[in-house]
C-alpha cells in the first residue's frame, strides 16, 4: 500500500487542480467585459482552493493551522460556487457544464470537511494510507 507523501498525492488535491483547469478552459469563451469581474474572481478562486491544499500540507505539524487553512480552502471552494452559479445565470455556461462542476466543488468541500474533522490523524505525521483515506 501506498502512502501519502505530498500534497499532489492528496485526492483532494488532484480534483481540485483539475477542476479549476477546467473553469479556466471555460471561462476563456466569457465575454470580455466580465474580463477583470466574473472572469478573474472565479479563476482566483478555483485555483486558490487548490494553492490551500497545498499550504495546509505544510502546515500539518500546527492543528490549529491546519484546520484554518482548509477552512480558508473550503470557503474559496463555496465561492466558486457562487461564480459558477453567476456564469450559469448569465448564459456562460450550459447547465450539464455547471451542474457538474457544481458537484465537483460539492466533493470536494466533502473531502475538506472530512479532513478538517478528522485533524488529528493528518497531523499525526503517521503514514497515511491512500486507500484508508479517500482524500
Amino acid at each position: 500500500m501506498s502512502t501519502i507523501k505530498f500534497h499532489q498525492d492528496l485526492k483532494v488535491y488532484q480534483q481540485s487542480f483539475e477542476t479549476a483547469q477546467v473553469i479556466y478552459e471555460l471561462s476563456k469563451s466569457f465575454p470580455k467585459e466580465e474580463l477583470y469581474s466574473l472572469t478573474d474572481q472565479i479563476r482566483r478562486s478555483s485555483r486558490s482552493v487548490t494553492a490551500n491544499i497545498s499550504e495546509v500540507w505544510g502546515k500539518r505539524k500546527y492543528e490549529k493551522s491546519f484546520v484554518a487553512k482548509l477552512t480558508d480552502s473550503e470557503g474559496e471552494a463555496r465561492e466558486t460556487q457562487i461564480w459558477l452559479q453567476f456564469a450559469f445565470t448569465c448564459d456562460y455556461m450550459n447547465e450539464e457544464q455547471y451542474e457538474n462542476l457544481h458537484k465537483q466543488y460539492n466533493q470536494i468541500i466533502g473531502m475538506l470537511v472530512n479532513m478538517m474533522s478528522q485533524s488529528e490523524k493528518w497531523c499525526s505525521f503517521s503514514p497515511i494510507r491512500k486507500e484508508e483515506n479517500n482524500l
